[in-house]
């Protein structure tokens, strides 16, 4: 009893969610049309409002929001150390560009010494200068793994000709007998507003990017393209890497300071050296800046951060190991479709005030927050369309909206129409969801009809009382009614102990073929249940015998204005009649069409040839389910029948020796007779229904 009612429940639920879709096309042309587009344009702002013109600068500041409000605040990285030419530099050299050769080779001689982990470079070699002799005769002589910034034309068109390209390359070439070796610096800002907030996408015709390529033991970063984690520090005062000017180191190696002075300022230095990765660059004013997603949020009034600083970013990053987890593509859609969802519920609820407005309340605060709850668990944010929930939300909910009102008075306007008349229950349900259904008139549908009958209930209705015969009945009827409700059926009618039910209206389902299959095995289980717990006294209850077959009919509402019935007409449901006669004869106790038996995926079925219904003007192929029997004896039968069917006269002897394996099978043996009277490609006629 607990089962029946849970699947009572499950069944009604699902019949409310079809209802509901039912609904929705019964708003009107106009009305559909204006909430298919809403509904549409809401489900693609809620997934790719990053791309939308109107949503993108909303998301791209909702991030940096999250970014600078999630971040870890930590202090200062010891692991990195800048050594920058600033304008300082310049203006004691008295030279702005190219950056002096001489004092980089200097610096560089003064860093190697005191054994750091990896030297970067962010500074392009692209012309001759005098110093280049100096230069590249540290770089070969030098210990330190070290990265030298390289680009091409390709790459970087703009600041990049190809000139420039050759002289660097051939530079690389004169110092690779040392240390040194070429690393990407090419950035990638986002295109709509130039922010730095992802790595970039590393062109295939470009070395290692500058990050990974100083860490080449972190080899999950090669090729990354997620966020940038940039490290943000507890105190504005407080600079994440330490920066050392290039003109102190350079002054070590120049031979200008005397020994001792020279030995105490190196000495001084090496605990911001020593084991450390360095990276040379410029942070000169008005040159390399970009901004990321600080920009918004800084309180010194800077909104620009050099390149170089950049590259440390991302070397932290890689260091730490520090890669938020992406969101799939797939779990962004079901968001999206989600949230689609919860606008449109929210629009159709039917309650009282209070229940809406905290729906509305838990929606928009999820809305809200779930971004920043996952930018602050380490899940990558970046392309999740923040703004795009709230706005899809709010398409949602007025597209949703304007059906549901409409439908609403649809709905009133009939079902005041409906309860004047005399309805079963189940069918008024429907009427309450679909109210065109009360309509007097039919549609062409296919459906799966399905007729039983229990053999020798004539005799059995003669040989009790009448009280005792329609307890009995009625029992019978219920147990089957049930299994057609559980299988989603239609019960159409009963006509003495015979059910009629159908799958396919009046709501069709994908699997509607494998739950009238399965409906009519349980139903003839059934009908065996009923047969072993009969009373003793009783005459014998012969087999339920049905008959399933899916076809063309005329479904509906018919009658007259005071008294209706929902059935099905015309020659699908003749056909399924016929079939379940059929089983008297040939012995079986279900037989299914091709039609039926080609739509569904079980291998149940067992062959029992082909024949021609009384009454029917054309031979049709016929199918016993027969769970029970072995599978690999169905798959036997139901190839040499092929065979024998397609003229191999040798198959029918196969198909006899399977039925001397099993004496007992009536069904079977039938069969072997029939195919042997009608030979291959006949059909067997039967004469009576």
């Amino acid at each position: 009893m607990a089962d029946a009612g849970t699947r009572a429940v499950q069944q009604e639920g699902r019949r409310g969610l079809i209802g509901v879709r039912r609904t929705l096309r019964q708003i009107g042309v106009a009305r559909l049309i204006l909430t298919l587009l809403l509904l549409g344009i809401a489900l693609t702002v809620a997934r790719s409002s990053w791309t939308m013109p109107l949503t993108s600068d909303a998301e791209r500041a909702l991030y940096d929001l999250r970014f600078f409000w999630a971040a870890d605040r930590l202090g200062q990285d010891d692991r990195i150390t800048l050594v920058t030419y600033t304008d300082q530099t310049l203006e004691q050299l008295g030279k702005r560009s190219p950056l002096d050769r001489r004092m980089m080779a200097q610096a560089l001689r003064a860093i190697d010494r005191m054994n750091p982990r990896a030297i970067g470079i962010d500074i392009l070699i692209d012309q001759a200068q005098p110093e280049d002799a100096e230069l590249i005769a540290t770089m070969r002589a030098m210990r330190t793994p070290t990265f030298l910034a390289f680009t091409t034309t390709q790459a970087n068109p703009e600041q990049m000709q190809y000139w420039q390209e050759q002289f660097l390359s051939n530079f690389l070439d004169q110092v690779r007998s040392g240390p040194v070796r070429p690393a990407s610096i090419q950035f990638r800002p986002d295109n709509a507003d130039g922010v730095m907030r992802r790595w970039p996408e590393l062109d295939p015709h470009l070395p290692t990017f500058l990050a990974s390529a100083m860490a080449p033991e972190h080899r999950a970063f090669v090729g990354y393209r997620g966020a940038i984690d940039y490290r943000l520090t507890d105190s504005p005062e407080i600079q994440p890497f330490t920066e050392l000017p290039v003109e102190m180191l350079a002054s070590l190696a120049s031979g200008d300071l005397p020994p001792e002075e020279s030995a105490a300022i190196a000495e001084s230095l090496r605990p911001t050296i020593e084991g450390r990765y360095i990276i040379l660059g410029g942070n000169i004013q008005l040159l390399d800046d970009f901004e990321t997603p600080m920009s918004r949020t800084r309180q010194d009034g800077q909104t620009f951060t050099k390149g170089m600083i950049i590259h440390a970013h991302m070397l932290s990053q890689v260091l730490d190991g520090r890669m938020p987890r992406p969101i799939p593509d797939w779990l962004l859609w079901a968001i999206a479709v989600a949230i689609v969802a919860g606008g449109v519920l929210t629009a159709v609820l039917e309650g009282r005030g209070w229940i809406l407005g905290l729906a509305v309340i838990v929606q928009v605060a999820l809305i809200a927050a779930v971004p920043f709850f996952l930018e602050a668990n380490e899940v990558e944010t970046i392309h999740l369309p923040a703004a795009g929930w709230g706005a899809g939300w709010l398409l949602a909910v007025l597209g949703a909206g304007i059906a549901a009102r409409a439908v609403g008075s649809e709905q009133r306007k009939f079902a005041s129409s409906a309860l004047g008349k005399y309805l079963p229950a189940d069918v008024a349900a429907q009427i309450m969801r679909d109210p065109e259904r009360l309509a007097l008139k039919g549609e062409k549908k296919q459906i799966y009809a399905l007729f039983t009958d229990l053999e020798g209930f004539t005799k059995l209705s003669h040989g009790i009382q009448p009280e005792r015969l329609s307890a009995l009945l009625n029992h019978y009827l219920d147990t089957l009614s049930d299994t057609v409700l559980s299988h989603g059926g239609t019960i159409d009618k009963f006509v003495g102990d015979a059910v009629v039910a159908f799958w396919g209206a009046p709501i069709s389902r994908p699997d509607d073929a494998e739950r009238a299959v399965r409906a009519a095995i349980a139903m003839f289980e059934a009908g065996e249940e009923f047969r072993r717990t009969a009373d003793a006294d009783l005459p014998t209850i012969g087999r339920t015998r049905v008959g399933l077959h899916l076809g063309d009919v005329v479904v509906g509402n018919f009658g007259g204005q005071k008294r209706i019935q929902y059935t099905a007409l015309g020659d699908g449901m003749n056909t399924a009649a016929r079939l379940e006669s059929a089983n008297k004869a040939l012995q079986t106790s279900i037989l299914v069409s091709t039609a039926v038996k080609d739509v569904t995926d079980t291998d149940l079925y067992r062959p029992m040839g082909r024949v021609v219904l009384s009454g029917r003007p054309t031979p049709i192929e016929i199918w016993e389910p027969v769970p029970h029997m072995d599978a690999e004896v169905r798959a036997r039968l139901r190839d040499l029948w092929q065979r024998y069917d397609g003229g191999d006269h040798t198959a029918l002897g196969d198909i006899e020796r399977v039925a001397a394996e099993h004496p007992d099978d009536a069904a079977l043996h039938n069969f072997v007779f029939r195919i042997r009277e009608a030979g291959p490609g006949g059909a067997f006629v039967l004469e009576s229904k």
